[in-house]
């Protein structure tokens, strides 16, 4: 008797995983590391005994977070879409907490404190919305192009923004940016969103003019105008001490810098130069080339993010990197336009570099999610 033909095993599909854009990050917060410790070391020595404060802590929890972005890496994103409302309840919550019984930091509420642990809810909001809006426009497919629909997720996303726009209005502008951005990918007509663009560069480019109106309307509060003054001309006020300083350390970087470790801003001139600042001190230290580096690895990371995307297994998981890539995009283009004085000051970190465990601690979160999903593209052969 013949021997039957044997059947051919089915090969388990291989899946793909962006090791380019684990290694972007990798090298990204171990270069913030650097600069942190670059930029603090001396205020650091001299308020708290400690050259290395800043960078420990940064470190520590850079190194914890890291771990739970590689956990996150190797689930299923599909399994976060079951704790798309409880986020969402959870940063509502945290928010309206802060304006309530919020640490106040520069005379703001920005700080929610529980037991020993102090953050920033603001990260909260814009993870939880990068994620609501995944799941729900994913759901809704077609129906996203129904102006009733875009409405509604407005809505739902406008009640946290407006909450963080209170104290935090570079956080507002973040958090209104990574929803604009998602719903012009995900809708089929354009032009509102083109609309709505230039009328906001128009608002900035006349508000030097219309500063005091803007403010009689409480649209903008009287710290808002002087930093639009300060823009205008950094002279005129005392707000545009900081900007200043941080155009004199930019311009005394010159094409190479002064080498690392050289900063001369960074001692006592620029106020707290490990935060929003440390830019600045890169362009003075590593100079324009060293800047545009730092520029263009942010650039890949974008790159790698448009990979992921258009490859996804399905729009949920397309959406998720889209919101991670305009959390990460706009963040970085807002904090190097205040350092060259090209917006008002914003008070905008630059991720993956500035100082901030909330900030850090959230990004690696996102970044998870992100290789989530490149984990789940299947490749052929």
């Amino acid at each position: 008797m013949a021997n039957a033909p044997k059947k051919k095993k089915k090969k388990k599909p291989h899946r793909f995983y962006d090791y380019s854009l684990l290694l972007s990050v990798v090298f990204l917060t171990v270069f913030g590391l650097i600069m942190i410790y670059s930029a603090s070391s001396y205020r650091a020595q001299l308020m708290l005994g400690d050259a290395a404060y800043f960078v420990k802590r940064q470190g520590m929890i850079a190194a914890g977070s890291a771990v739970f972005m590689l956990i996150i890496s190797k689930m299923d994103y599909h399994w976060f879409a079951r704790f798309t409302w409880l986020g969402y309840g959870l940063s509502l919550g945290c928010m309206i907490a802060t304006l309530l019984f919020g640490v106040k930091s520069h005379g703001k509420k920005r700080w929610l404190q529980i037991g020993s642990i102090q953050f920033q809810p603001t990260e909260l909001v814009k993870i939880s919305l990068i994620l609501f809006l995944a799941v729900v426009i994913s759901r809704m497919g077609l129906k996203i192009n129904e102006f009733r629909n875009v409405r509604a997720i407005i809505i739902w996303c406008g009640v946290p923004a407006l909450l963080i726009t209170e104290n935090n209005l570079s956080s507002g502008i973040i958090t209104c940016g990574i929803v604009f951005v998602v719903l012009f990918v995900a809708c089929k007509i354009k032009w509102p969103f083109f609309a709505c663009a230039g009328a906001g560069i128009g608002l900035i480019a006349v508000s030097p003019y219309i500063g005091k109106a803007l403010v009689a309307v409480r649209l903008l509060k009287p710290y808002q105008l002087d930093r639009i003054t300060a823009w205008v001309d950094p002279t005129a006020t005392d707000t545009g001490y900081q900007t200043l300083q941080g155009l004199y350390a930019i311009g005394s970087g010159g094409f190479f810098g002064r080498g690392l470790g050289q900063s001369l801003q960074k001692l006592g001139f620029v106020p707290e130069p490990q935060n929003d600042m440390i830019f600045s001190i890169i362009c003075e230290e590593l100079g324009l080339f060293g800047a545009t580096l730092l520029i263009l690895m942010f650039m890949f990371m974008i790159y790698r993010f448009m990979v992921i995307a258009s490859n996804a297994p399905d729009l949920m998981g397309s959406l998720l990197v889209v919101g991670v890539m305009a959390h990460i995009g706009i963040q970085v283009i807002l904090n190097v336009a205040v350092v060259t004085n090209t917006i008002p000051n914003t008070g905008v970190t630059l991720p993956f570099i500035s100082y901030g465990g909330t900030s850090v601690l959230f990004l690696m979160l996102e970044m998870g999610m992100v290789l989530s999903v490149s984990n789940q593209i299947k490749l052929e052969g």
